[in-house]
């Protein structure tokens, strides 16, 4: 069920800036702290640090893949494009609920365009992790 419910939340924001706008109003602050927890778990990978990158993750996150290297392994496996990205570009994120969807198109190393939908869940003592990322396939590819 989620993974529908980001699927339909990205239509939506691809489909109309106005309803996106409905679902609530990000500020800079906000969309700065995700992008940089964002783009610290992005570097991790490149560098292959599994323990930087894992604590990036939420607790529920870090719960279910109870170590780096087994969430290294299943990001690897499942998350080539953000494991190894050629070009990322941030798109307008919009609250839901007390979360972030941070929608991020990123071409992959094989140059397929996906849209990674970050769920973003702000913590405890006020910092933002990774709650979970839902790949949407574009079509695009670029050489």
């Amino acid at each position: 069920m989620e993974v529908l419910r980001a699927i339909l939340l990205a239509g939506l924001l691809a489909a109309s800036p106005i309803l996106a706008a409905a679902q609530g109003t990000v500020t800079s602050g906000q969309q700065a702290a995700v992008t940089s927890v964002i783009r610290g778990q992005m570097d991790a990978f490149l560098h292959d640090d599994g323990v930087r990158a894992f604590s990036y993750a939420s607790p529920r996150i870090r719960e279910k893949f109870q170590a780096p290297d087994i969430f290294m392994s299943m990001v690897r496996g499942g998350y080539a494009a953000v494991y190894r990205p050629r070009d990322v570009e941030f798109l307008d994120p919009v609250m839901d609920g007390d979360d972030i969807m941070q929608p991020v198109r990123v071409t992959g190393p094989n140059g397929e365009s996906v849209i990674a939908l970050y769920r973003m869940q702000r913590q405890p003592d006020g910092s933002w992790k990774i709650g979970g990322v839902v790949i949407l396939r574009t079509g695009e590819v670029t050489s």
